[in-house]
């Protein structure tokens, strides 16, 4: 009889075998012990409200991709969660047309990505490479307009 148990088990250790040599990858390092870790899971879950789902969804992969690459160095030079989700507080009552990322003011970086990569960081910026163009734009973590330059608005051409 322990002949007839040994082809039933050995099946199963093959398949116990094979399981083990494809187990999905570790998390990244930036997960929970990262301090932007908790707020990148909380993005990966769910898309915030007022947000485009394909925006939200390369946001999650774009976040994935900086902080697996930059996720230490950003921490290092002072970087906030904001300051990489950050997304406009919705007002209490909002327009059917609003949509929080059209605050570019309270957008943080990875909103902005959608796809290009950061190929510079420092406390203040971070360089950003269009791969299709090769333009370079400079993101400023503080100092952003939120309504443009002062004298432009609706109001200063009554």
């Amino acid at each position: 009889m322990g002949k007839y148990l040994d082809l039933i088990r050995k099946p199963r250790a093959e398949a116990t075998e094979a399981t083990e040599a494809t187990e999905v990858p570790s998390r990244p390092p930036f997960g929970r012990f990262s301090r932007f870790g908790r707020i990148y899971t909380a993005l990966e879950q769910r898309c915030p409200d007022y947000v485009d789902v394909d925006r939200w969804q390369h946001a999650v992969e774009d976040g994935k991709r900086f902080l697996a690459t930059w996720g230490s160095q950003a921490e290092a030079l002072g970087w906030t969660s904001a300051d990489l989700f950050g997304l406009h507080q919705p007002p209490e009552k909002p327009h059917p047309s609003y949509r929080r990322l059209s605050r570019y003011d309270c957008t943080g970086l990875c909103w902005l990505l959608e796809g290009r990569l950061v190929v510079a960081l420092t406390a203040d910026t971070a360089t950003i490479r269009n791969p299709a163009t090769g333009s370079v734009t400079v993101y400023r973590k503080h100092q952003k307009p939120a309504l443009g330059p002062l004298g432009d608005s609706l109001e200063d051409l009554k």
